[in-house]
């Protein structure tokens, strides 16, 4: 994580970006070892000869893998909270797929933090603007409203 900042510092941030993540290689063995744990063979995601014949050219990462990449993204870039005892995924407020991931792409993730509440005083809600970026495109992978939750001790 990038640093450990206090609950009032945090919302001073409402409105502003808070990080962009290093670029990911998303290649073929990734794509498929997604295959393998989530059990979605489609050939577009895992059979490259088939895949060429496609409008992608290529294979192309599934959606789920690129949004599950969001947790790492966010655990090197966004901040931590004082007292924090543990954050939990929260859902999403909204979530559209935008650009396939080629095989091969790199992707990062940019967040602005758009919201935050104190729903008790134990218990933050955050809203997290997301954007998946594919390295040399101008369309997103993805865009988000990524709702987390933090309990503090």
């Amino acid at each position: 994580m990038a640093t450990n900042i206090s609950r009032d510092e945090y919302l001073k941030l409402v409105g502003k970006e808070i990080g962009v993540s290093p670029w990911h290689l998303i290649d073929q063995s990734r794509i498929d070892r997604f295959a393998e744990v989530t059990e979605d063979h489609q050939f577009i995601h895992v059979d490259p000869e088939r895949s060429r014949k496609t409008p992608f050219g290529t294979t192309i990462a599934h959606g789920f893998l690129t949004l599950s990449l969001l947790s790492v993204f966010a655990y090197e870039v966004l901040p931590s909270l004082e007292g924090a005892a543990m954050g939990v995924n929260y859902g999403f407020d909204k979530l559209r797929f935008l650009s396939p991931v080629r095989s091969g792409s790199r992707v990062r993730g940019r967040f602005t933090l758009t919201g935050a509440t104190m729903r008790t005083p134990k218990e933050l809600l955050a809203r997290t603007g997301v954007t998946v970026e594919i390295e040399g495109e101008d369309k997103p992978a993805l865009v988000a409203d990524w709702l987390g939750l933090t309990v503090f001790t």
